[in-house]
């Protein structure tokens, strides 16, 4: 067999150039026209954003845990719910039960109005993103609160329960929830595909952690004094409560009370613990089926209760209730 021509080799080199490069812009022109494409086909968001359908889902589940904080601030601090402030973020879901203007000092009604404004700036952030859902029904009553303690003590308490009673109630019942959604958006963040998703989380998750070292400072303050009506401290129900939601969340440790065994501590040093974390005090983490057994206080994500009688919305917490 003879060998071609230089000039042969150099035509044949130029059209598998041409045509590796007519294929790489067709395939780039194929990807420019997807993004560019209304949200579908995979690719969803609000108007003007267009995001991977997982990063949709993982943004859209936390409005769940939003709503909630919203509307329990919210009626604590001022005695009226988003409704009243902006009903359009609303999606026209049901009122919530139970709601109602808590007696607190004026210091703590101040730092709760101010936790309730920003979960209505949440619900904007993440609706200016994605389409979300209207709101769930949810049950913010002292009964639901009163049960949730009741089933952390182990016990039948007399007189019930209230959040709304005093200060020191309300920053236990503070306590129940944001953690929660903490720790979904920490285990959320490296499932995240796009630089748009991934730093909405960073803002989102930046303020929830504040907010739960506020509530755990503030708590850690009366740490030792007895709960009202109660012979059980204030630090000692928070460990029931994070022992609680470690059992529904059913992936081992993944919650501290304000004082843990030395070992526990920062650095092995220390029994105060206003910031929970792992043995390097990094947040730990929890997945949308931890969280949804967690606030349906069942221990399982396919049975709603607890602070959503008829289930979390979205497409993963349908998916799991189906």
């Amino acid at each position: 067999m003879g060998i071609a021509p230089a000039s042969s080799v150099a035509v044949v080199a130029t059209v598998v150039i041409f045509l590796c490069g007519a294929f790489a812009r067709a395939q780039a022109q194929d990807m420019d026209n997807e993004w560019a494409r209304p949200p579908y086909r995979g690719f969803f968001g609000a108007p003007g954003s267009l995001l991977p359908l997982s990063d949709v889902d993982l943004l859209e589940f936390p409005l769940n845990l939003e709503y909630l904080e919203t509307e329990f601030f919210c009626w604590s601090a001022l005695g009226y719910g988003l409704d009243a402030i902006d009903a359009n973020l609303t999606g026209g879901g049901p009122l919530s039960i139970g709601g109602q203007s808590a007696s607190l000092t004026p210091f703590i009604r101040d730092v709760a109005s101010q936790f309730c404004y920003q979960e209505v700036g949440h619900l904007r952030a993440i609706k200016q993103t994605v389409r979300g859902f209207p709101r769930p029904l949810l049950d913010i009553s002292a009964a639901n609160f009163g049960k949730i303690i009741e089933q952390a003590l182990n016990t039948t308490l007399d007189p019930p329960f209230n959040p709304y009673e005093n200060s020191v109630n309300f920053l236990i019942a503070s306590y129940i929830i944001p953690y929660v959604g903490l720790t979904g958006y920490v285990g959320a963040n490296p499932r995240l595909l796009t630089p748009q998703a991934r730093k909405l989380l960073a803002g989102l998750l930046a303020v929830e952690s504040a907010q739960d070292a506020v509530i755990r400072t503030l708590l850690y303050e009366h740490g030792t004094a007895r709960v009202a009506s109660y012979a059980v401290g204030v630090a000692e129900i928070t460990a029931h409560i994070s022992d609680l939601r470690n059992s529904l969340g059913r992936r081992g440790v993944k919650d501290e009370g304000l004082v843990v065994a030395p070992e526990l501590g920062p650095e092995g040093l220390t029994v105060g613990n206003v910031i929970a974390g792992d043995h390097l005090s990094l947040a730990y983490d929890r997945t949308p089926e931890e969280i949804l057994g967690i606030v349906y206080g069942t221990g399982n994500p396919a049975q709603h209760g607890g602070f959503f009688p008829q289930g979390a919305d979205g497409r993963i917490a349908r998916g799991l209730l189906a």
